[in-house]
């Protein structure tokens, strides 16, 4: 077998699927990623990729955003509580001192924090080892600050990494990344010191790409949201994740359809609706009973 260079080796090949009963005798693990962001006006300019479309400052596409800041999170939120999904926060750690408001409601809520680095105008690119560990430690020290919890997860800012960003997250002690897309299972990841799993997060059902790469209208993506839950809930051990913007989410033509996508997956009895981290721990607590 000829093996290619490029293969990154972050994870075994075959992959080792587990038929796990997620706790209630549920088949399916759901968790709901809201992606509270902060992005910049008029960012620094990074060489390799524009912060936005339009010349700086974009107030256009700092506006819209916005909207997640002073609108749509309440809107998203309240309907998330009503039938009793958690969300477990992508946070642009900037925002505990742009918005400190925000991060306090997600916080009364009960919901869980993992980092998005600081700005989502901010890339990894070319990152120097010394910058990318300030910014992980500049993430754990500031959420705990704002909200008392102590980071465990991490999604790279604007998805942007470094060859070494998943070996410095296991370093710091973070025990889960969003940034592998490879399963649908929560898979370890090889790291060179640490212990670090990947829970899946999605592309896919994100709502960014439902609605800004797929041209999916509201109806659309919800339905699409039942579908992927319906495939998974038939397959035991399996994860959905429903990545969220609140600034498209959120607004008033969305949300019913978004609503009812929930409703469903709640009704339904075979979901386990639960935080990030709970789904890390009973993944392992699973695993070492095998």
């Amino acid at each position: 077998m000829i093996e290619g260079a490029g293969d990154p080796r972050l994870y075994d090949w075959p992959p080792q699927h587990a038929r796990l009963t997620w706790p209630g005798g549920k088949n399916v693990a759901v968790w709901v990623a809201p992606n509270l962001e902060y992005y910049e006006i008029d960012p620094p300019a990074h060489p390799r990729r524009k912060a936005w479309g339009r010349p700086h400052p974009d107030v256009v596409g700092f506006s819209h955003r916005d909207h997640s800041n002073r609108v749509s999170h309440w809107r998203m939120a309240d309907v998330m509580t009503k039938h009793g999904f958690l969300g477990s926060v992508s946070l642009s750690v900037a925002l505990c001192q742009h918005h400190p408001e925000v991060v306090e409601d997600a916080n009364a809520r009960g919901w869980e924090f993992f980092s998005h680095g600081i700005y989502n105008t901010r890339y990894a690119y070319d990152m120097a080892e010394e910058q990318e560990r300030a910014i992980i430690e500049d993430s754990i020290r500031t959420v705990r600050a704002s909200t008392g919890q102590t980071i465990r997860g991490w999604l790279a800012p604007a998805l942007t990494h470094t060859p070494r960003t998943l070996d410095l997250i296991a370093e710091y002690g973070l025990s889960y990344t969003c940034d592998l897309y490879h399963d649908d299972q929560v898979m370890p990841v090889k790291t060179k010191t640490g212990s670090l799993v990947s829970i899946p997060y999605s592309l896919e059902v994100n709502d960014h790409y439902g609605f800004f790469v797929y041209n999916m209208s509201g109806r659309e993506y919800a339905d699409t949201l039942i579908r992927q839950y319906e495939r998974l809930a038939a397959e035991p051990g399996s994860v959905m994740c429903i990545p969220l913007h609140a600034y498209l989410i959120g607004q008033p033509h969305r949300i019913g359809p978004f609503e009812q996508a929930l409703k469903h997956i709640a009704a339904d009895g075979r979901a386990w609706i639960a935080t990030a981290g709970e789904i890390v721990d009973a993944w392992k607590a699973g695993r070492a009973q095998q």
